[in-house]
């Protein structure tokens, strides 16, 4: 009765659209499938990141970090972990201008990313024990900045979700270690919940500042949110290499 009602509505109001697009159910369709289908129909990021050819909204959570904090320079080298489906390493191109020569950016991610002019991109397993070597070559030096908007496969139980994106972020932090020059930045994905206090105690001992940061393209209702650590310190700083 509801649905007959919502429908005359509409009509009786000349044709007038309601600005949030409606879904069909589809028979078949699962009701996650049909909210996520809906939200990214009436999502305006997902629609700005079509028209200026980004492959995803991701790419304006790192436009808006960088906009206020400044951490993608021009002819920056900077290292994108999981890279697909190409937004931040578009971004990092952007930034750097190494689609014009100037910097380097790398993206590496476990499956093939279509090209994207000005990065340089591969298949591999940052926790290869010999990939920080190899991403320090590909980059002809150590990275300014390290990337990480990576998330594990969803399990279906928030808890177990959080603790494998909180893992995936810490072994990024560690890989940043392994690659950073001094000063450089490492931004990752986390989820707040109460897990992360190693990766703080990691990253306040490698970096000057960790700040957390909530751009508005993350959406309101996510516990998605992005650890922002600055002025790295150096693997001297620890103890590295001393006799």
């Amino acid at each position: 009765m509801n649905e007959k009602a919502d429908k005359s509505g509409s009509s009786r109001k000349g044709g007038r659209r309601n600005l949030r697009e409606r879904v069909k159910t589809a028979r078949g369709r699962k009701l996650s499938s049909k909210l996520w289908l809906e939200r990214q129909l009436n999502d305006p990021y997902v629609t700005r990141a079509k028209e200026e050819g980004y492959r995803s909204r991701a790419a304006f959570k790192l436009t808006e970090m960088d906009d206020k904090f400044h951490f993608l320079k021009k002819g920056g080298r900077i290292v994108d972990l999981g890279a697909a489906p190409g937004g931040w390493t578009q971004v990092s191109v952007a930034r750097t201008g190494s689609d014009k020569g100037r910097g380097k950016v790398v993206g590496i991610d476990l499956q093939e990313v279509d090209a994207i002019p000005g990065a340089d991109l591969y298949v591999l397993d940052f926790l290869e024990e010999d990939a920080d070597t190899k991403v320090k070559e590909w980059l002809g030096g150590e990275a300014d900045v390290v990337l990480s908007d990576m998330a594990a496969a969803s399990m279906g139980h928030k808890q177990t979700d959080h603790l494998r994106i909180m893992a995936l972020a810490e072994a990024a932090a560690q890989f940043a270690h392994d690659v950073l020059c001094e000063g450089g930045t490492y931004c990752a994905k986390v989820l707040q919940g109460g897990a992360e206090q190693e990766l703080l105690r990691m990253l306040k001992q490698d970096f000057k500042t960790v700040r957390h940061v909530k751009p508005a393209a993350s959406r309101a209702d996510s516990s998605e949110m992005y650890v922002l650590a600055t002025g790295f310190r150096g693997r001297q700083a620890e103890g590295e290499d001393e006799v």
